[in-house]
């Protein structure tokens, strides 16, 4: 099954509701303590992980449920060859910052929709920080926080310089190398996919990621961003391939209104 752009606009709609009930239910959890196990691959799950991914499943079921779904703690969909329509969902992002004992609150529910290859819808909910990004290509991309909800979009450059935006807890060499190559001396740090949301909102102007990830981690940010009017590119420029082996993630720069050295602005394809 494929949705049409209106289908994809009712299935963001349904989506809002369930979403905001697994960040009420990760809250829950966090209050009350948690603790973490790893994974076989050593990352760490939770019992929130695990509960907000059922509360996930059960509304994807009944909102779309012709389109499959691959998500993080279902290590089962993981084998699913790509088809041309389906869903991505990480019930926690950043599960290393749900665990840290210092408030940062960057961490996210995510359900991404991706379609031939590129996400065209998503949703990022940030319930420590309470502030959730819808984004739907070609409709645009909203964030509503405090009871309020306004558009979002890309900014340009500001007269100080591009801001991007980096991994708390995955901060590596080649990020650093990248931001000197492209002349970038203020950054902001943070986790979780609420990196592509700052770069949607115009909060930041690019996010680079060179270290691991998977699909299921990216694809609802991504959305948000395209929708906002930004892209996300390969580091050769070409527009970022959903749908790849493994669904493991390569390298990316996540863009706002910034064009990375050496790469031609007619290249990027950028999204609304």
């Amino acid at each position: 099954m494929t949705p049409s752009h209106e289908d994809c606009r009712r299935i963001l709609d349904d989506l809002v509701a369930p979403v905001r009930d697994a960040g009420r239910l990760i809250m829950e959890i966090h209050a009350r303590g948690v603790a973490s196990r790893d994974k076989p691959d050593g990352s760490p799950v939770t019992e929130a992980d695990e509960a907000a991914e059922k509360v996930l499943l059960v509304a994807l079921a009944d909102v779309a449920p012709g389109i499959d779904v691959i998500s993080e703690e279902n290590a089962e969909s993981h084998g699913i060859a790509p088809p041309d329509c389906f869903f991505l969902v990480d019930p926690i992002d950043g599960t290393k910052e749900f665990l840290r004992p210092d408030g940062n609150g960057a961490f996210t529910v995510n359900i991404g929709l991706v379609i031939k290859g590129a996400p065209v819808m998503g949703i990022v909910f940030a319930p420590a920080l309470d502030r959730l990004f819808c984004g739907l290509v070609g409709d645009g991309a909203t964030e509503a926080s405090g009871g309020a909800t306004r558009d979002i979009a890309i900014r340009t450059i500001p007269k100080g310089g591009a801001l991007a935006v980096a991994s708390r807890s995955h901060r590596d060499r080649e990020t650093n190398d990248w931001l000197a190559r492209n002349g970038i001396t203020r950054t902001t740090a943070t986790g979780s996919s609420v990196k592509f949301c700052l770069v949607a909102a115009g909060e930041a102007d690019v996010y680079p990621r060179f270290g691991p990830t998977m699909e299921w981690d990216t694809a609802a940010g991504d959305a948000v961003l395209r929708a906002a009017g930004g892209a996300v590119i390969t580091l050769d420029g070409a527009p970022y391939p959903y749908g790849k082996p493994e669904y493991r993630n390569l390298p990316f720069i996540a863009c706002g209104g910034f064009t990375p050295a050496g790469i031609d602005p007619r290249r990027i394809t950028r999204g609304r």
